[in-house]
């Protein structure tokens, strides 16, 4: 389980397929209302509190994006506690009810991993140009290189095996297109696999 800080009210955490198998839990869990997923949602807001400093109190939005062979990324989000208009006082029983969660549920194929060598990026763009019709955009961010492929064009035994390979060079990563372009530099907008190939 990985945690990261998006902003002051919003942390992002990257769960592995192997976090919920240890806990039980299966992906299609995750959009369930069942003690297992909210003792994995305590968990992982105890680890933020003791590891960012988030203090999940109040109402969250919550979205959960399965990404595939990959693994959950949960991004949570702290809103304003509404002010108490009548007159009983809060008592802490339903203070611990306050994880008033708005659960957003996305499914996203795009393939994204996280190379800290170029030449992992390299072997791995080479091995698996073979399997891409087209595709692929490569950034810089954070020291990393992170190379996006949109799986549409490929078959599910092709789709295997660039996940497999990729896996093998690089790491599964949760960040975003949208995070990648404004505080990321983007390398190769388009056909990044093939155009590395080319030129390297």
């Amino acid at each position: 389980m990985k945690i990261e800080r998006l902003s002051q009210d919003k942390i992002r955490i990257f769960l592995t397929f192997d976090d919920l198998l240890e806990r039980g839990i299966k992906k299609e869990d995750m959009w369930r209302e069942i003690p297992k997923v909210h003792e994995l949602f305590s968990e992982m807001m105890d680890q933020a509190y003791s590891e960012l400093g988030f203090d999940a109190s109040g109402p969250l939005a919550v979205e959960v994006f399965a990404l595939p062979a990959q693994g959950m990324v949960v991004i949570v989000t702290r809103g304003k506690l509404e002010p108490v208009h009548h007159d009983d006082a809060i008592d802490d029983d339903d203070l611990e009810e306050v994880y008033e969660m708005e659960v957003t549920l996305e499914e996203s194929d795009l393939i994204s991993y996280s190379f800290r060598d170029f030449e992992y990026l390299l072997s791995a763009a080479k091995l698996v140009n073979a399997h891409l019709v087209q595709g692929g955009s490569l950034f810089s961010y954070k020291g990393s290189w992170i190379l996006h492929i949109e799986p549409e064009a490929m078959g599910e035994r092709q789709y295997d095996t660039v996940i497999a390979v990729l896996s093998e060079f690089g790491e599964a990563t949760s960040v975003t297109r949208a995070v990648l372009e404004e505080y990321g530099k983007t390398v190769i907008p388009e056909d990044a696999v093939k155009v590395l190939c080319s030129h390297f």
